[in-house]
């Protein structure tokens, strides 16, 4: 974080080389019905209008649901990607801030798990749905962290043609200040948070976030529980990056953690290893059929991830768009 210089942040930091289970079972089922709903509002739009369009609609007057973890975490879900809170008395921390349309439900629901100020927002990757709300959170006095490649790309003018939208660039005061290109660790209102950044995956500028006493594991968009997951090639993101990305995620917890996705329910480590095991069956599987001479249609036609797409397939990104991003990567 421009080496996380305490005088800085005004906090602990240390730059480092890169357990408890109560009620994880009853947490991960309470999150079923209510994402279940919001998939189907959600889905149903895209058939008029581009995901852009229809997440930012179902952010305008989606209910922001609550989920307390433990340790003083929570995870919010409503407002494009799901939003992990650290509420205590040093104050707020977020990891993501959801999208600037539900802003107001976001306060309320941000001051529920703890009024003080809101002190630090750490973007896990540049995309929207994780990143519109810098601007207000920073207004309110939050320093905004991000990996350098995000405050790059959130400076740049990016069309993402498969959500049917060009990106402007965000003023400067939506950017995240605070770097972090390696692993580094803050402590914060008594959690040691160790903030640590993938090699390019989703994007070229992924972050994982691990509060370490809790033993919660906030992936961003490397992982999509129960969804096929967007890759962005346009900022260098990639199939074989999403592999990686996942095993790493594997490695950094353990059966007890909880792991917040940046789309879907809660998950466990049990459900990052299902997840790493469809991205490696569906590379390798369009993988023999690309180099078999088989083009796209025909690999979609083909139909490799059938498998999986009763589970996977039924979110933003259907099976045709998951295959196509698979089959740029191999």
């Amino acid at each position: 974080m421009n080496q996380l210089r305490a005088d800085v942040l005004g906090t602990k930091l240390q730059s480092k080389p890169a357990d408890n289970g109560v009620g994880l079972g009853r947490l991960l089922s309470l999150r079923i019905l209510t994402t279940l709903t919001l998939l189907l509002v959600v889905v149903a739009s895209f058939a008029a209008e581009s995901p852009y369009d229809a997440i930012n609609a179902e952010a305008a007057t989606a209910v922001i649901e609550t989920l307390p973890m433990r340790g003083g975490l929570g995870m919010l879900e409503g407002s494009g990607g799901n939003i992990t809170v650290l509420a205590g008395a040093d104050g707020t921390l977020l990891v993501d801030g959801g999208i600037a349309l539900s802003r107001k439900r976001l306060e309320e629901a941000i001051n529920a798990l703890g009024p003080g100020p809101i002190k630090y927002v750490i973007n896990t990757h540049w995309h929207w749905d994780h990143t519109d709300s810098n601007a207000w959170l920073h207004h309110r006095g939050a320093i905004l962290i991000g990996h350098p490649n995000t405050a790059k790309n959130l400076a740049s003018v990016i069309t993402i043609e498969d959500w049917g939208h060009t990106f402007e660039p965000v003023p400067a005061d939506a950017r995240p200040t605070v770097l972090v290109n390696q692993t580094e660790t803050m402590e914060f209102d008594g959690e040691d948070v160790e903030i640590s950044a993938y090699q390019a995956a989703h994007t070229n500028g992924d972050l994982a976030v691990y509060f370490k006493k809790a033993n919660v594991l906030a992936t961003g968009d490397t992982y999509w529980n129960g969804h096929y997951p967007f890759i962005d090639y346009a900022v260098g993101g990639s199939i074989d990056g999403m592999i990686a990305a996942a095993q790493r995620n594997i490695d950094l917890v353990n059966d007890k953690s909880i792991v917040v996705p940046g789309h879907g329910p809660l998950g466990t480590r049990a459900d990052l290893i299902e997840y790493k095991h469809m991205l490696v069956d569906i590379r390798d599987k369009v993988s023999i059929l690309k180099k078999g001479g088989m083009s796209l249609d025909q690999v979609i036609a083909e139909k490799p991830s059938a498998a999986y797409d009763a589970k996977w397939g039924d979110f933003v990104i259907g099976p045709p768009l998951f295959l196509k991003f698979v089959y740029l990567g191999v």
